[in-house]
């Protein structure tokens, strides 16, 4: 027998190729396979939405990991905007990255970030899929849009920096994503694979800048983006190519983290080499921990990326020297996170309502000159909210609108909502002689939501319209923009509609 086969049987091998998995699971306990696995090499796993109800039981959750193995790391997907795991039942208490740009307070990201920092921190999370680095370029992108800081790269970059800072220094460590830059898209990767046709210029001035910010501040890990970007490698997507993952971003940029990929049973890199395939060929191009769970969060999922991570090292497909790495830089980012706790343990959040002053310091009112309607409103008002079909990355389970909380400011307002194949003739039946208010997510994108508020508009011009999304078309007498659709987001908004705080 081989003395590679020898270090097989032995379980050598299998217990490195759990090391560089973060998978999920299914429940708000871990299941016995997850405790299991704790004890045979497993390094990490991620948790989401359908394993939170509040930091109590997340508290829990990540005791229980915690008892299997000390040093588990315990990643999440929390933006602190439209995208939330963490309060995922009522909606994040924080605006997200789009809303903090608007302001272009520095600092105040920084605050923002290190409160949610402590937060987690607090619940056991040592590992955030954030921030989101992209430079949202392309208006029409349909997964980006306002988890971005902006459209400018500079602005991008301080701000990506600035939040890398906070969270860490709440005793988190920071993954900044999408490499090398999901914003120049019009394609979802969750479904299919973006190209991005940006020469090295233009990459360098754009989508790069915030990455390299972000690795000047000492981000502890970079998420790949299953993106292909001609001008950097005309073949393979970032998360398979060796170009990409090792030539740029550790030899050219010098980035000495953990590399993690998005979640490789996305249809942008598993419909064309297959989930284990996507797996095997990540971690040979330069990837040190793979990303699953999203979509599948089983133990058979699990196996199989471990059992073929193995059978590619056996084969020679994969260096064993190089799974080596990636588990040891796995090792160095929980040894990092267990510092950080300990460091960390005294720490305190900021001011309860950080997160709503962030918001309201984010909204933006623009008027016309003709405009009838005024500010605040005094009555009861009639809500029309326009739901677009929402990306997995923010996810269905998620509230969000403007109607519950103008309703406790103003008692007696109604509201409905409408998505496309529902849209009345007047969408903004019902509302009467009250004031009528519509909001929308991405008025720009979403042809049959312009319709449906033109035609509200005509007919009640003195509307007012509340974007919740990205404010790239601005219309009505009145117009409200938050940059984001979060709880406090939507608490601003009706703030600012009522004058009641």
């Amino acid at each position: 027998m081989s003395e590679r086969n020898q270090r097989v049987d032995s379980g050598h091998l299998p217990a490195l190729a759990a090391a560089v998995l973060q998978p999920g699971f299914v429940g708000t306990t871990p299941p016995p396979w997850v405790c299991r696995w704790l004890g045979e090499g497993l390094g990490s796993v991620v948790l989401f939405a359908r394993n939170v109800v509040d930091s109590a039981q997340v508290a829990a959750l990540t005791a229980t990991l915690r008892a299997e193995r000390p040093d588990v790391i315990v990643a999440i997907d929390e933006e602190a905007g439209d995208v939330t795991r963490l309060e995922s039942v009522h909606g994040s208490s924080r605006p997200g990255n789009l809303a903090l740009g608007a302001v272009d307070d520095p600092e105040l990201t920084e605050a923002v970030a290190r409160d949610l920092g402590v937060e987690l921190a607090a619940a056991g999370v040592t590992l955030n899929y954030a921030p989101d680095a992209d430079v949202n370029s392309n208006a029409d992108n349909p997964v980006i849009g306002v988890r971005s800081f902006g459209a400018d790269p500079a602005l991008v970059a301080r701000h990506t920096a600035a939040w890398v800072r906070g969270l860490q220094a709440g005793g988190v460590a920071a993954c900044a994503k999408h490499f090398p830059g999901h914003g120049d898209t019009r394609v979802d990767s969750h479904h299919d694979l973006p190209r991005i046709t940006a020469d090295r210029d233009r990459l360098d001035a754009c989508e790069l800048a915030p990455f390299r910010a972000a690795v000047a501040a000492g981000v502890q890990a970079v998420m790949t983006g299953h993106l292909l970007v001609p001008a950097l490698d005309p073949q393979l997507p970032a998360t398979l190519s060796q170009r990409i993952l090792g030539g740029l971003l550790r030899d050219e940029m010098g980035f000495s983290g953990v590399v993690v990929t998005d979640a490789v049973e996305m249809r942008a890199v598993a419909d064309r080499y297959g989930f284990a395939g996507a797996a095997v060929r990540a971690l040979a191009a330069g990837a040190d921990a793979i990303c699953i769970g999203g979509e599948r969060a089983d133990e058979q999922a699990a196996r199989e990326l471990r059992d073929a991570i193995v059978a590619a090292v056996v084969s020679g497909e994969l260096p064993e020297e190089r799974l080596a790495e990636a588990a040891k830089r796995v090792g160095q980012l929980a040894a990092w996170t267990v510092a950080a706790r300990t460091a960390g343990s005294a720490g305190t959040r900021g001011a309860a309502d950080v997160g709503l002053v962030a918001a309201r310091r984010a909204v933006r009112v623009t008027a016309a000159g003709t405009a009838t309607v005024a500010l605040p409103l005094t009555r009861a008002a009639h809500v029309v909210e326009f739901e677009p079909l929402r990306n997995i990355a923010i996810g269905a389970e998620t509230p969000w609108g403007i109607g519950a909380p103008l309703g406790e400011l103003l008692p007696g307002t109604s509201t409905v909502r409408y998505a496309e194949p529902d849209v009345p003739a007047d969408p903004g039946v019902g509302a009467g002689a009250r004031p009528l208010v519509l909001v929308v997510r991405d008025l720009h994108r979403h042809d049959w939501m312009r319709a449906a508020v033109q035609r509200a508009l005509v007919a009640r011009p003195d509307a007012v319209v509340v974007e919740l999304g990205v404010p790239e078309l601005v219309t009505g007498a009145v117009h409200l923009a938050t940059h984001g659709a979060t709880r406090a987001s939507g608490w601003a908004a009706a703030e600012v509609l009522t004058g009641v705080r």
